[in-house]
C-alpha cells in the first residue's frame, strides 16, 4: 500500500492549528494571573510550572 504524507497541513487544518495554539496561550495567560500552576511537555517529559506548583516551594529557606 503506498500512502503519502503530508509535511504541512492543509489551510483548514492550518487554521485549526492557529485557533487551537491560540486557546492554549489564553488559557496559560489566564492561569498564570490567577496564579494557577500549568503542567506542560518540555522535551518529553511533563514540566510543572508557577509559583503554587507541586513541589515548588521544596528548596526554599
Amino acid at each position: 500500500m503506498n500512502t503519502k504524507q503530508k509535511t504541512t497541513p492543509s489551510p483548514e487544518g492550518q487554521r485549526q492549528l492557529e485557533m487551537l495554539l491560540q486557546a492554549v496561550g489564553k488559557t496559560l495567560e489566564k492561569k498564570r494571573r490567577l496564579g494557577h500552576y500549568a503542567v506542560t511537555w518540555r522535551d518529553g517529559k511533563p514540566v510543572v510550572l508557577g509559583d503554587d506548583a507541586p513541589g515548588a516551594n521544596d528548596n526554599a529557606p
